[in-house]
């Protein structure tokens, strides 16, 4: 049986970030399920194109964050963008957030969407949908917030908790969306964001750089712990440890630990993605656009080559599906994409000349009281056990990847000092 101070379950940006934290001279060792590192902040190379799993684009707040990351990165180009984004809406393109651009309606429907904000009647709020409706009125609720998020998270918003997004919805009142009519604002947490020439896989490496490669197991998932015993077992190998750090889902925490829990309360969706090269540009000046209307596969499309400034245009498309309800035709479902993107106006005489695809599973987790309450209580439990876990499925939450390292970083932090 190997010994180990901090054994850490998980190589992405969660796992890696408490492992750097580290001070020097820590025992440490980080077991990845997966043959490289990174999670969902993979970068794929494809037909002369660099995609990720996803669209993942950093939004740093704390300067020193961005510091941090930036002098290991030996000299990367990091591109700095002013998010443009819109919505596909009747036919148009409606500057993002979709709340606050209701003047760019169709004049019939933005003043049915402006008499319903201001005659809306405020109630309790006890879930998603009632807030959307409560604080924007039932028009813009239905026309795009109501379903465009019933098919990002794949499920009713009754079911979500009414901050489920916390401080990433773009909330609006009523004297910022009339002022908008005149003075645009699209300002958000991610109105400005940051990405690496190199893709996403770039801020992964750098948060590895400083790391012994030695301590660093991959393709080894774990499939058991022993909370009394403080053990861990792969297939190959059983870990004792003083404290385990884990970043994969809560639920797999849970099942893998014998740690009875209500699967009704974590619920998930999961997307897939489909990265796609074409053999000449498409949109310009354009990052990402949304799609609420059920009539498209997708949800959201965006545009590296417009990040990048290449000639040739480079798409991730996004569907949101119910948890393990992905079929597995995935050949039929880029037929359907390709027509649908056909249909928008993106792909016109475009040829394809490169994809790939991925099932992000979780994806967007399920936010309400009664799995705040359950999984807070479990967590502050399996921390008395030497347990923590964190990250965005190791909490249950919805986070940025600059939270993810922030989170780790006051982790080692605080265990460290303990020591």
């Amino acid at each position: 049986m190997e010994k180990v101070d901090y054994l850490i379950v998980g190589g992405g940006i969660s796992g890696l970030s408490f492992a750097a934290r580290l001070p020097s001279g820590a025992d440490y060792l980080i077991v990845e399920a997966e043959e490289e590192l990174g999670g969902y902040c993979r970068t794929v190379r494809c037909g002369g194109f660099t995609w990720d799993y996803s669209g993942h684009f950093f939004h740093f707040r704390r300067a020193e964050i961005e510091t941090y990351l930036r002098e290991r990165m030996d000299g990367e180009e990091i591109l700095r963008v002013e998010r443009k984004s819109a919505i596909h809406y009747a036919d148009r393109l409606i500057d993002f957030p979709f709340q606050k651009n209701i003047h760019q309606l169709p004049k019939a429907e933005f003043i049915e969407a402006l008499y319903d904000l201001y005659f809306r009647e405020p109630n309790e709020e006890s879930n998603f949908y009632e807030m959307l409706i409560s604080r924007f009125g039932r028009a813009i609720a239905e026309k795009f917030l109501i379903p465009y998020n019933e098919k990002l998270y794949a499920t009713d918003l009754r079911r979500l908790d009414r901050d489920a997004m916390g401080r990433f919805f773009p909330h609006a009142d009523l004297d910022e969306i009339v002022r908008n009519f005149r003075e645009p604002d699209a300002s958000g947490y991610n109105q400005t964001f940051t990405y690496p020439r190199g893709g996403a896989i770039r801020y992964v490496e750098a948060l590895a750089r400083d790391l012994d490669s030695t301590r660093i197991l991959k393709g080894e998932p774990v499939i058991a712990i022993d909370l009394e015993r403080s053990t861990a077992q792969t297939e190959e190998r059983t870990f004792q440890f003083k404290r385990l750090i884990s970043s994969m889902p809560l639920d797999r925490l849970y099942e893998i630990a014998s740690i009875p829990y209500n699967r009704e309360l974590y619920q998930a969706n999961e997307v897939e993605v489909f990265n796609l090269g074409f053999d000449r540009k498409g949109p310009e000046a354009i990052h990402w656009i949304y799609y609420p209307n059920p009539t498209e596969i997708f949800y959201r499309v965006g545009f590296y080559d417009n990040i990048f400034g290449d000639d040739r245009m480079s798409l991730y498309v996004e569907i949101g599906r119910r948890r393990q309800q992905t079929p597995e035709d995935w050949r039929g479902t880029l037929d359907k994409i390709l027509n649908d993107l056909s249909r928008v106006g993106i792909v016109q005489e475009h040829e394809l000349i490169a994809h790939h695809r991925v099932v992000l599973s979780p994806a967007y987790v399920h936010i309400n009281q009664a799995v705040i309450r359950d999984s807070k209580e479990k967590r502050a439990a399996l921390g008395r056990n030497g347990v923590h876990s964190i990250g965005r499925y190791g909490a249950w939450t919805y986070c940025s990847i600059e939270d993810n390292i922030i989170e780790a970083f006051e982790l080692a932090d605080r265990l460290s000092a303990d020591v």
